[in-house]
């Protein structure tokens, strides 16, 4: 019989303060490869971003969704 395959979708989050961007993008790639890692992950299907912003329409956070097979 086939193995069942178990997908799994994984979100983080993380606030972005002026002139911090770069350091929060590395540190929110630090916690999603860290999740991968230590949680068996076997396959990533998809990843992606989106920004959230406040009521000027400026950028505050960001949100990465992560789809897995484990």
């Amino acid at each position: 019989m086939a193995e069942k395959k178990k997908i799994k979708v994984k979100t983080f989050t993380n606030e972005l303060k002026i002139f911090q961007t770069m350091k929060e993008l590395a540190a929110l790639d630090e916690q999603v490869n860290r999740f991968i890692a230590e949680n068996g992950v076997r396959k990533v299907i998809s990843i992606s971003d989106s920004t959230t912003t406040d009521t000027t329409g400026a950028t505050i956070g960001l949100i990465r969704v992560l789809a897995y097979e484990t």
